[in-house]
């Protein structure tokens, strides 16, 4: 079985288990990652990229309004192009919201432009080994080896905990997170 074929399957199997979640649970998960925050320190003014949710993902704005209230000043992805770095857009809780060329809501393109100290990303499943597994058009993973050139940026994946698979087949694109945070425990990948 190729990597690809099998990080498909294991995409599948995860999402399935993503799904089944009842609308209470995925409340109660985004509420319990809100509640304790991200498991570094954040200075007031930097810039946190979060995401808007589709499917069935982890909601991250709970969390993104308890940073927001410590001074941290958010973000949003748009998409720009397939295999171009995503861009990050001013938001602030309440903001009006587009759809942008997937169907995802973002920030219009009138929103001031920035460069994220730390990236709040969606994925489909994760490992113990900080590996993550998108949807395959490989947005975060271009963004994140992008930015890196540039400045520090910190890479915390949300999901919850039925996310979590053994292993994550790796390709030589594939970027590793430092963090995962899920409603159950908060993952430090930076030593591993």
């Amino acid at each position: 079985m190729s990597s690809a074929s099998s990080k498909g399957d294991l995409r599948t199997a995860a999402l399935a288990r993503r799904d089944a979640l009842g609308d209470e649970q995925r409340a109660a998960a985004s509420e319990a990652i809100a509640k304790r925050g991200l498991p570094l320190a954040i200075k007031p003014g930097a810039v946190v990229a979060g995401y808007s949710p589709i499917r069935s993902e982890i909601d991250p704005v709970p969390l993104m309004r308890t940073l927001a209230a410590q001074g941290v000043q958010l973000a949003l992805p748009a998409v720009t192009a397939r295999g171009k770095s995503l861009v990050f857009r001013a938001w602030s809780p309440g903001d009006r919201l587009m759809l942008g060329s997937l169907g995802i809501l973002e920030p219009s393109p009138a929103a001031a432009e920035l460069v994220p100290d730390v990236m709040v990303v969606p994925l489909a499943a994760f490992d113990r080994g900080g590996h993550r597994i998108g949807y395959g058009a490989g947005h975060y993973d271009v963004t994140l080896a992008h930015l890196r050139k540039v400045k520090a940026i910190t890479a915390i994946g949300l999901a919850f905990a039925v996310q979590e698979i053994k292993a994550v087949p790796m390709q030589p694109h594939d970027v590793a997170l430092d963090y995962v945070l899920t409603e159950k425990q908060a993952f430090d990948f930076r030593s591993s």
